[in-house]
């Protein structure tokens, strides 16, 4: 049980320690350093949706044969659709934009901001429930290192993500302790959705296969809809593919060493 809660929390406290920067930082993030942050963010969930995801899915569907792909395939859509509606029907707004995107509403631009990136931890915080449930389920699949090579990698990207959601709050005005606050509680959504997986997960342990593409497929909405252009908007592309090359390489690391 201490090894799930901890499981759950690492990604949290990466979260925590990036939002406490606005602590020390005196101005907001740079443009090229903020570009360079979500390219690595995207890189790392992309690698942390195939080897953690996507690959252990299928292979727990290889008595399927060559139908195989078909847990994969229908839990990524549904996952893709999943965050598809949250983002259609959640007021938000994302750092670099000014214009909110969802239904019109009275809220403020924090709470639009806080909002933008909550939904993006809903998925992460999915991967780790259903990666540390096959953990329990001693599902040969899913070892403790790999696990908590996944925990560990949401956790690095989540540190300079809590960074990039704190530094903008106070950029509006909030205060320090506020804005930290905010950044926090957006990444306490990430242990919350992964304990509500890993208990879903147990009552049904064949649909697990479903349940990885499906966190697998709502990372990877995230990645396309948010990361990526943000990190590749006005032509600025090299820094942000540079982001993303290196937090794809250090998640694949962590997955085959630790996994």
């Amino acid at each position: 049980m201490t090894s799930i809660a901890i499981g759950l929390l690492i990604p949290f406290v990466g979260t925590t320690l990036g939002a406490a920067c606005v602590f020390f930082m005196s101005r907001q993030i740079s443009d090229r350093l903020n570009r360079f942050l979500t390219g690595f963010a995207a890189g790392v969930m992309v690698a942390a949706a195939v080897w953690s995801l996507l690959i252990p899915s299928m292979t727990m569907a290889e008595n399927l044969k060559r139908m195989s792909f078909i847990p994969a395939l229908t839990g990524f859509l549904l996952g893709m659709a999943f965050l598809l509606l949250l983002d259609i029907i959640t007021p938000h707004l994302h750092a670099l934009e000014k214009k909110p995107e969802g239904p019109k509403t009275k809220l403020s631009r924090t709470a639009m901001l806080v909002f933008a990136v909550t939904l993006h931890n809903i998925p992460e915080g999915m991967a780790v429930g259903v990666v540390l449930a096959g953990m329990i389920s001693q599902n040969a699949l899913v070892t403790t290192g790999a696990a908590f090579a996944l925990s560990v990698g949401i956790a690095i990207q989540n540190f300079p993500e809590g960074a990039i959601i704190s530094m903008p709050l106070r950029s509006e005005g909030n205060t320090k302790t506020k804005s930290f606050l905010f950044g926090l509680l957006s990444g306490a959504v990430e242990p919350v959705a992964g304990f509500i997986t890993i208990i879903l997960t147990g009552f049904i342990v064949s649909f697990m296969p479903y349940v990885l593409s499906f966190a697998a497929g709502a990372m990877m909405y995230v990645v396309v809809e948010e990361l990526l252009p943000e990190a590749t908007s006005e032509g600025k592309s090299n820094i942000g593919t540079i982001g993303f090359s290196l937090g794809f390489a250090l998640m694949m690391v962590l997955d085959v060493v630790l996994g």
